[in-house]
């Protein structure tokens, strides 16, 4: 090994034991399974178009979870369980530690995967589920929360719904999955496949924010009413709020029923294509017949 690696690797090792000192210092019981990578996401908000590409550069953002929540939830003692840092899914965030929206996005990967934020989750879920694609994704498609396939595989919409979204992208949008970037307002599987919490929704927020500054999408289309009204924060229902374009931060936001809505009312697949036409128009996509 060439001494300029050897120290780069140096560095690594040493940021990643620093790391583990100051979760276990807070309390945190964990297992160090990956390196921690050179780059920091940015504060929680958008970042303007343009600026923030070398997120290496910008301000450390927090957000390591080790908040405990109240006594009485979660386990039968009353304390929330240990967290243990779990390595993100490969597929879920591209390990290129040359890349910096690679390196901040798995920064913030490691930080989802250590929180403890929501007893009642933590108690629930197998693992967290972070997001997947592409993270310089023109389009973010944004679903509500992790279901059992997902909880079980770490990756967002692999079930019957999954397998929807991606006919959507392939067929109707005549693009690729890797193309886009997927995430969920929660990272967590609710009890039965529950609608998250409003205080669930709130305490995961950070890290929506946090991947859509590092991703700095043009477009997201909101899957379901849960996606929509909790990133535009509003009760107004996803009937009136598809099949118009809203703004997010200069983001344009497009919102549609939910795939496993489609799968159970299947006279909606109209409504949602007629969303994914309005959209693709904004993105300056040639509309397909539908088929």
């Amino acid at each position: 090994m060439s001494p300029t690696k050897r120290n780069s690797s140096d560095r690594i090792i040493r940021a990643a034991v620093q790391k583990m000192e100051s979760l276990q210092q807070a309390g945190l019981q964990m297992i160090a399974k990956a390196p921690k990578l050179e780059g920091k996401c940015p504060h929680p908000s958008p970042l303007p178009k343009g600026e923030g590409t070398d997120v290496s550069a910008l301000p450390k953002g927090e957000g390591t979870c080790v908040h405990p929540s109240p006594k009485g939830e979660g386990t039968k003692s009353g304390r929330v369980a240990s967290a243990v840092v779990q390595e993100p899914v490969a597929s879920a965030v591209d390990q290129d530690p040359t890349d910096p929206r690679c390196a901040a996005l798995a920064e913030v990967a490691r930080d989802v995967a250590a929180c403890t934020r929501c007893a009642e989750l933590v108690g629930n879920r197998t693992q967290t589920v972070f997001g997947v694609g592409n993270p310089y994704a023109r389009l973010v498609f944004c679903g509500e929360a992790p279901g059992a396939d997902e909880d079980r595989l770490g990756e967002p919409f692999v079930g019957r719904a999954g397998q929807l979204l991606t006919d959507i992208i392939v067929k109707g949008m005549k693009m690729q999955r890797q193309d886009v970037y997927i995430l969920n307002i929660l990272r967590c599987r609710p009890p039965n496949n529950r609608n998250p919490s409003p205080v669930e929704a709130a305490a995961c927020r950070e890290y929506l924010d946090r991947q859509l500054a590092i991703i700095q999408p043009e477009f997201i289309c909101c899957l379901g009413a849960v996606a929509a009204q909790n990133l535009l924060q509003t009760d107004t229902p996803i009937g009136r709020l598809r099949g118009r374009v809203h703004d997010y931060h200069g983001i344009k936001v497009v919102c549609t029923y939910h795939p496993a809505y489609v799968l159970r009312n299947p006279p909606a697949k109209k409504f949602v294509w007629d969303d994914i036409q309005l959209l693709m128009a904004e993105m300056g996509l040639e509309k397909k017949d539908e088929g």
